[in-house]
């Protein structure tokens, strides 16, 4: 029987990154499947700027691809967007789409994902959504692409097993010293213009009810949102806790998780957090929404009426308790082990 080989292609690690996080998982189920992997990264000079980069990477995988013999012996499984995959997981979304919302600028690296995106669509044998919302932007915006060779499959979490939120707050605002009795308003996520810290923060000081804010993830301009805590006069209840390693701690200690994304093909925080019961609030532009209440999406970064329901939600415990239930019950229906049985029929069937 010939070995399956999966070649998981990444340009570059990111310890924080929740494409890491699911590849490190899927790459571990496969593995128990009998499947060998390998994951590729870009070999490239230090120094080059990101345009380029990702047009050499392109360069540096299609041409090591090219060379296999017999040719389907490996199969490449790409998380970036390259000419020449076979399964392309598009995690990163549409960037026609993303560009919609954020503007076209003279950034050289747009013009490069461009490129590739269009091929990457166009020579992909098979293209895995992880929302409707990203199949539809394919469609709109690459018509030509064949909706059969797309599918749907959402993200999976592992599931935590029993957790403890009050121990878990107690810890928490012990180690970050904070009022333990306060709830807890939680945001998780790096590249805050993107995922809406500035949003966040307006929501945070519109609510009526005292709660304690934390923002986890790592961000270059760390100073503009302190200093926008400070103007808001919500600085005393907001803490930037850096990039976390240990963020299901996080998780635990919260109450609510708010995300006023501004595009997110489905941002696995939001299930992480429901693992943990936690309230998911965030904006129909995150494919994860496709998955929650509507009464829990925001129309709009800007939906600033988000927050009379947060305020109605901790004011009323009738409220919140079968909300927190309800949020861990949509959780269970999205096991890691859900996404990666999904994602090997794919597989199997590319390797035929």
């Amino acid at each position: 029987m010939q070995t399956r080989t999966l070649r998981f292609i990444r340009l570059k690690h990111t310890p924080f990154g929740g494409a890491e996080r699911y590849l490190e998982r899927l790459e571990s189920s496969l593995k128990k499947e009998g499947y060998q992997t390998e994951i590729l990264h870009a070999q490239l000079p230090k120094g080059l700027p990101s345009w380029l980069k990702v047009l050499l990477f392109d360069r540096q995988i299609c041409r090591e691809k090219s060379s296999l013999h017999p040719p389907r012996s490996i199969l490449y499984f790409s998380l970036d967007r390259i000419s020449c995959p076979d399964i392309y997981r598009a995690g990163d979304g549409v960037h026609k789409a993303f560009l919609e919302t954020k503007g076209f600028t003279l950034n050289p690296l747009h013009l490069s994902y461009l490129y590739l995106e269009k091929r990457t669509f166009e020579n992909a044998r098979c293209i895995i959504a992880n929302s409707r919302l990203v199949k539809e932007q394919i469609l709109r915006h690459y018509p030509r692409i064949d909706e059969r060779k797309i599918h749907i499959v959402y993200n999976g979490v592992p599931l935590p097993g029993s957790f403890d939120k009050l121990r878990a707050k107690k810890a928490l605002a012990e180690e970050l010293a904070f009022d333990p009795d306060r709830p807890i308003l939680l945001f998780v996520g790096s590249g805050f213009e993107r995922k809406g810290v500035q949003e966040f923060l307006q929501i945070v000081s519109r609510l009526r009810h005292p709660i304690q804010a934390l923002i986890v993830g790592k961000e270059k301009r760390i100073g503009r949102y302190k200093k926008l805590a400070e103007e808001l006069g919500i600085s005393e209840h907001v803490l930037f806790c850096g990039p976390r390693r240990d963020v299901e701690r996080f998780y635990e200690a919260a109450d609510l998780f708010l995300f006023p994304t501004r595009y997110e093909p489905f941002s696995n925080v939001v299930l992480e957090a429901l693992s943990y019961e936690n309230i998911v609030l965030t904006t129909r532009q995150n494919g994860a929404s496709e998955i929650l209440p509507q009464e829990w999406i925001m129309q709009s970064p800007e939906d600033f009426g988000v927050a009379s329901r947060i305020d109605q939600l901790l004011e009323e415990p009738l409220l919140m308790q079968p909300a927190s239930k309800t949020a861990g019950e949509i959780a269970r229906r999205h096991p890691l082990e859900r996404n990666v049985r999904e994602t090997l029929e794919l597989i199997q069937k590319q390797f035929g």
